[in-house]
């Protein structure tokens, strides 16, 4: 088998991961895709190959994977076994890369020390993204490492977008605009030069819609601003997160409520969001099926702010040539692209019925002033990309790659 990349990107409970082939040295084939899931109660381990065929389906005991670490393990005995050797690098999604990191990293003890600062400022994510990379580091440290940030795309935001109006001290420590979801923009930003050539240097606002969810300006494939700020908490309602907040709910909280910190920070990050306002979940799938006029309600809140996000955005670009909806809501749920756009008419967008239920790539009418496209997005096939140009640079010279 040709030399292979990984990709891994580590959860709380699982650790999703695929492998991709370098073809002829400069091109990129994904072989496999898997997770295992359940780490700690129902450990499972599902693989499936280029063509979606499932080739592995495992599970263990508790005993056998209570932690990640052994989780990670299990993982490294499957390449071995299955792939017959180790890859020759892994990529990592990092969700936070603070204010320096601009563009992906070769992975150093230093860096991770660096980036664990970053820990209370994505508590969901940062934690069990670095636990893959120590554990590389320790049992196989030859491996090359790359760190594939999700700040790093908006980091060339423009002063105004980047920054609140705190004091500038706290700003230079660090306390300002971030961003996320860069790795799914920037492929996004990349596909778009293929889907239509004649946008892709435009003025565009991405919709990056899943459990997470966040929208991001782009002018001629740049970021000049994203819906998330300091923290993946701010921007549009999501699951289990509430997005824009009044700080003063935070300072009520504290000193009317009583609730310390974890207790405010359990609250904002697992019981608010979709899930808060409808009281019956935080999956759109379940509100959509559901006749609880909560749920509409969760569902209407949602396009309500993707829609006022667009507007802003719009009014941040000077315009708007199109609309790009992608992950899991963006790419899957027609009812909620439908009622954005229904939100929309007012600045020409108009999407056709029958595109938009196929979810298919174009889904505005002929004669729609703004465009409006699902993309579906591939932050792995970006992480390998990166991890490739590294390795490149570290044989000494850098082959333009082929699109995968």
């Amino acid at each position: 088998m040709a030399e292979t990349i990984l990709v891994v990107n580590g959860g709380s409970s699982s650790i999703k991961f695929e492998l991709f082939e370098i073809d002829h040295g400069d091109a990129l084939k994904r072989v496999l895709r898997g997770q295992i899931e359940g780490i700690g109660t129902h450990p499972r381990l599902i693989v499936k190959d280029a063509n979606g065929a499932v080739a592995i389906d495992q599970t263990w005991s508790i005993d056998e994977v209570g932690e990640l670490h052994d989780a990670l393990d299990k993982l490294v005995i499957f390449l071995l076994d299955f792939v017959g050797e180790l890859p020759i690098a892994i990529g990592h999604r990092v969700v936070h890369g603070g204010p320096d990191f601009v563009e992906p990293t070769v992975v150093t003890p230093e860096l991770v020390k660096r980036l664990e600062h970053f820990i209370p400022l994505a508590p969901l994510h940062q934690p069990n993204n670095l636990e893959p990379i120590r554990f590389v580091m320790t049992r196989h440290p030859h491996l090359l490492q790359v760190a594939c940030f999700d700040t790093a795309f908006h980091r060339g935001h423009p002063e105004v977008a980047d920054r609140y109006a705190i004091p500038e001290n706290l700003y230079v420590e660090g306390v300002r605009r971030y961003g996320f979801h860069g790795l799914s923009y920037e492929y996004i930003a990349q596909r778009l030069r293929d889907v239509a050539p004649d946008i892709a240097d435009g003025r565009v606002v991405i919709a990056h819609l899943g459990n997470g969810a966040s929208m991001c300006a782009l002018s001629a494939g740049k970021s000049i601003d994203s819906s998330m700020g300091f923290t993946a908490l701010d921007g549009l309602p999501m699951g289990t997160r509430p997005g824009q907040l009044d700080p003063g709910i935070v300072l009520y909280l504290l000193s009317e409520k009583g609730m310390g910190g974890k207790e405010i920070e359990h609250l904002l990050y697992h019981d608010c969001g979709l899930k808060g306002l409808s009281g019956i979940s935080n999956d759109v799938r379940d509100l959509l099926t559901s006749t609880d006029p909560k749920a509409k309600l969760a569902l209407d809140y949602l396009a309500y702010h993707i829609a006022t996000v667009a507007g802003m955005f719009t009014a941040a670009l000077g315009g708007i040539d199109a609309l790009v909806f992608t992950a899991g809501i963006g790419e899957n749920a027609p009812a909620v692209r439908q009622a954005v756009a229904n939100r929309l008419s007012w600045f020409g967008l108009e999407l056709c019925e029958n595109a938009n239920a196929k979810n298919e790539i174009r889904i505005s009418r002929e004669g729609s002033r703004v465009s409006c496209f699902v993309i579906p997005t591939d932050e792995e096939l970006m992480i390998a990309r990166h991890t490739l140009r590294i390795l490149q640079r570290q044989a000494g010279g850098v082959i333009e790659e082929k699109q995968a």
